[in-house]
């Protein structure tokens, strides 16, 4: 059933997808591998945009999709996990990308697993990450990113917090899109996420630290 899940969000068939996570849940499936697989079928959307087979209506239509599922999934999640706040983690996506859906799952995720969160949106500037690190003073900060112009921009953040005499305050990983080894050296990233769970994992592994 996850790959029927997979494709039924992929293909944009919102009631499918519905009625497929409400059984999931009926049946005691977990709900943190329920939302894995939707970050996954997220990943293939926007690889289709990319490819130019899929345009902002889709991607729109994608993400109202995952919003839905995150509201069914979220009772499921708090009654899983007790929530005590653990530390602070910043994310946005970076300078020159709109994309929210993978930022936003990694969001709820860390949220019912005991973090305190602050997102600061899309297409957020390499400026308004170091202000925002500023303020918020968090232990680990996440930028997102799922067009390849992305790439770019985190690097042009990572030097930004390096500059601002921020970087060795905080840990930071990337994800989205077709992320590796190869792009999180070049920004400068300490780690990046293959996926939503991925990037829950990293922090708490760095917060444990």
């Amino acid at each position: 059933m996850y790959d029927n899940l997979k494709e039924a969000i992929v293909n944009i068939h919102e009631q499918e997808a519905l009625n497929i996570v409400s059984q999931l849940l009926e049946s005691g499936q977990d709900a943190m591998e329920i939302m894995n697989v939707c970050s996954n079928a997220m990943d293939k959307v926007g690889q289709l945009f990319e490819a130019g087979e899929y345009f902002l209506p889709e991607l729109m239509m994608a993400g109202e999709i995952l919003k839905q599922i995150a509201e069914l999934v979220k009772p499921k999640l708090r009654g899983e996990i007790a929530v005590a706040r653990k530390g602070k983690v910043l994310m946005g996506t970076v300078a020159g990308d709109i994309h929210d859906i993978g930022k936003d799952i990694v969001l709820f995720l860390l949220d019912v697993n005991g973090y305190e969160v602050c997102d600061i949106g899309v297409d957020a500037s390499p400026e308004k990450f170091v202000k925002e690190i500023k303020e918020f003073k968090p232990a680990v900060v996440g930028m997102s990113g799922l067009l390849t112009v992305a790439y770019e921009s985190m690097k042009n953040t990572v030097d930004a917090i390096s500059a601002a005499g921020l970087r060795n305050q905080v840990k930071i990983m990337i994800g989205g899109g077709q992320i590796s080894d190869n792009i999180c050296t070049y920004a400068g990233a300490d780690a990046y996420g293959k996926d939503a769970v991925a990037g829950v994992n990293l922090v708490k592994k760095w917060m444990e630290v």
